[in-house]
């Protein structure tokens, strides 16, 4: 009888106190990995991030054109560890907000999660570039007011 599986077992064949004797395996297993669904949780801790993370990387860039404004410090690179930390956070915590929010809206995790870095790298590329290029363009005095009606002159 011990060599049978536990499926073709006869319940009542167990002994008396077993806990999962009326239970099939799929049962048991979800007694042990509870999954939480919908993952607000995830998408909420990266808001947080990406919040938290924004704001120090604002602060730290202000702080940069605040020192080229006073000292005429150099603006660029504009990659130091400093500086680019915070962003890989704000990439991060966006990643993990727009991850869990697909969840919510019924995507796996996985499926959820790259879609959610893919975009977040695109976008988080896409303006480190624009960054730099305003910031060259402070550096040699040429910046002038950004017309975000006009995206010609951002390409």
């Amino acid at each position: 009888m011990a060599s049978l599986p536990l499926d073709a077992m006869d319940s009542s064949a167990l002994p008396d106190g077993w806990m999962y004797a009326d239970l099939d395996a799929s049962d048991i297993l979800l007694e042990y990995a509870q999954i939480i669904q919908p993952p607000y949780l995830v998408a909420g801790v990266g808001l947080a991030i990406g919040v938290l993370c924004g704001l120090t990387f604002a602060k730290l860039v202000e702080n940069k054109l605040e020192g080229w404004k006073q000292d005429r410090l150099p603006l660029l690179p504009l990659g130091s560890f400093a500086v680019t930390l915070p962003y890989f956070g704000v990439v991060i915590g966006i990643t993990l907000f727009i991850g869990g929010s697909l969840q919510v809206f019924g995507f796996s995790a996985g499926v959820a999660l790259l879609v959610s870095f893919v975009l977040s790298i695109a976008t988080a590329g896409a303006l480190w570039v624009q960054l730099e290029r305003l910031m060259a363009q402070v550096e040699a005095g040429t910046f002038s007011a950004v017309d975000f009606d006009n995206f010609d002159q951002f390409f």
